[in-house]
């Protein structure tokens, strides 16, 4: 094998830094969420539920393959959550009309 084929073999790593603009650094309470998908990506709703209204105040479009990586990372932080505090109760959302709770 000569030294280029070897360096071709070789994975690479690239970093990435991220920025937060001020807008987005404050970030937004959402109390509810609607899932929709269609074969190529999910719309995900986060809102914030007073009854009796609500309002989306975030709608993040994200692949399939982001979800199941989304989906990984949150239960991981679950688990290390209930570890440290106790397991999370599990109450029933409101759910908003003609949605499905998630």
């Amino acid at each position: 094998m000569s030294k280029h084929d070897q360096k071709l073999e070789q994975p690479t790593t690239q970093e990435l830094q991220i920025q937060v603009p001020p807008d987005v650094q404050r970030g937004v309470y959402a109390n509810q969420m609607f899932v929709a998908n269609t074969q190529e990506e999910f719309v995900l709703d986060f809102i914030l539920a007073s009854p009796p209204t609500g309002m989306v105040n975030a709608r993040v479009i994200i692949s399939p393959t982001h979800a199941k990586r989304i989906v990984a990372a949150l239960q991981e932080s679950i688990g290390n959550y209930e570890a440290q505090f106790g397991e999370i109760a599990q109450i029933m959302p409101i759910a908003p009309s003609g949605a499905v709770k998630h």
